[in-house]
């Protein structure tokens, strides 16, 4: 089993693919290339994360496309979800629906997720990461960027928190695990850290 995280799905939005610049001609074949992505990065048994701003279809599009979706799904709620939530069917697809999660993991890792960002987020003095989207790729991620920069840079002051927006290069429309999301930083372009 692994745990998975992932943000702004944004299944059915077409002005998502103009708004982050998403590489797919139509929202069917976005919406059709994210499903086939999640399904080949994560199996039945693994644990994924939904950081926020799942759909922007009708519910019941909306549960058509989370049941295909491999995984025990947890839901954390963004800002675009509140009308789906008062739909009982779609929250029983989830094994919880939160604003807010503390997580530990097995190799003893924290990691708070929250669909919004939260630079001064609870342990980040002890190594603890965090996890976000809704800022997409605009200006306000290279806020949240900027101030990263300078806790650690400026403060000498830890603030591990990442963007797990499907449309940031290191996500690339998939769920990801914590690791493949550190590495990704990593190797990501100037502009995309």
């Amino acid at each position: 089993m692994a745990y998975y995280f992932i943000a702004d799905t944004h299944f059915g939005h077409k002005e998502a693919l103009a708004f982050d610049n998403r590489c797919f001609r139509t929202i069917e074949e976005h919406d059709e290339i994210l499903a086939q992505n999640w399904n080949d990065a994560v199996g039945l048994d693994d644990e994924v994360f939904i950081l926020g701003d799942i759909s922007w279809h009708n519910a019941s599009r909306t549960i058509e496309i989370v049941r295909g979706l491999n995984g025990v799904k947890h839901f954390i709620v963004g800002n675009h979800d509140k009308k789906l939530l008062r739909n009982r069917e779609f929250q029983s697809l989830f094994a919880e629906i939160r604003d807010y999660k503390e997580l530990q993991l097995p190799e003893r890792k924290g990691i708070v997720l929250s669909h919004y960002p939260i630079p001064c987020f609870n342990n980040h003095y002890y190594g603890w990461y965090h996890l976000y989207g809704h800022v997409h790729s605009s200006f306000e991620w290279n806020m949240m960027e900027r101030v990263k920069y300078e806790m650690t840079a400026l403060y000498d002051k830890p603030c591990e928190m990442f963007n797990c927006g499907v449309m940031m290069e290191y996500m690339n429309y998939r769920p990801r695990t914590l690791e493949e999301i550190l590495a990704g930083q990593k190797a990501a372009p100037e502009g995309q850290e």
